[in-house]
């Protein structure tokens, strides 16, 4: 569907979401009937770096019906993955008409980057987290246990992990537009960077549920380092904005010296 105009009745608006809303489901319906098809090849792909530790042990099914499910799951999360430029596309056909000519140059802008940030996050788990995590908490199990692994939970737990940094590498999308926005100053957000800092360190506690500390302290250091990395960028891309937000606290301190 092209772009519509900018000034359209609500009614419209509302018909506009149907339409949009409508294709998104459509693609995604019909790539999960393919995805169901092909379920096997996408459950070794995601569970790929996993399998060196599980084994055999990550294939079990407890219910009759638990097997269909999971190929409906696999085939789902493979018609996202593939259906995602059209979703991100329908997403942005929608909201970009209400935007002015100068915020329509930076959303596309961080459109891309949003969706490159969040592939580098789920390449960055696929590789280097999965595998080490899954060990970390398999060990757990030590000379008592006998881990007994459902696919269901193998699946569930690696979609998790990978949307789950996927999301954190937005960081840098998400401190441009705090700032973009005014939400939250430039200067605020460099003057208490311990502040953000601790709080990135949370969430990474909170996206990492296997408690696993090289990967919360992996996910860490990039997130950090990410923040560190965007305000970089935003101190280059909005330095006339950060300017005039700085000259009234100088004229301020100015009169009261």
């Amino acid at each position: 569907m092209p772009i519509t105009p900018r000034r359209m009745p609500f009614m419209q608006h509302l018909n506009e979401l149907r339409k949009r809303l409508t294709v998104v489901v459509a693609v995604v319906g019909v790539l999960t009937l393919v995805g169901y098809y092909f379920s096997d090849e996408i459950y070794k792909v995601l569970v790929g770096p996993m399998l060196p530790v599980l084994g055999d042990s990550g294939s079990y099914t407890l219910d009759l019906l638990e097997a269909m499910a999971n190929r409906f799951r696999l085939g789902m999360f493979g018609a996202v993955v593939v259906g995602s430029p059209i979703i991100i596309y329908e997403s942005f056909a929608f909201f970009v008409p209400a935007l002015k000519a100068k915020e329509r140059r930076w959303f596309g802008w961080t459109s891309l980057a949003a969706g490159l940030l969040f592939l580098a996050g789920v390449a960055f788990c696929y590789f280097y987290i999965l595998e080490p995590s899954t060990k970390w908490l398999v060990d757990q199990s030590g000379e008592t246990f006998e881990l007994l692994l459902r696919a269901q939970s193998a699946m569930t737990f690696a979609m998790w992990f990978l949307a789950g940094f996927g999301l954190a590498f937005e960081v840098p999308v998400v401190v441009f537009y705090l700032v973009y926005f005014n939400v939250v100053p430039y200067a605020t957000l460099r003057k208490n960077w311990r502040v953000v800092w601790v709080v990135i360190v949370v969430i990474a506690s909170m996206i990492t549920p296997d408690w696993n500390p090289w990967s919360m302290a992996a996910l860490s250091g990039v997130m950090v380092g990410l923040f560190e990395a965007s305000m970089l960028l935003v101190r280059v891309a909005l330095a006339r904005k950060i300017k005039a937000e700085a000259m009234p606290d100088a004229d301020a301190d100015a009169e009261e010296s």
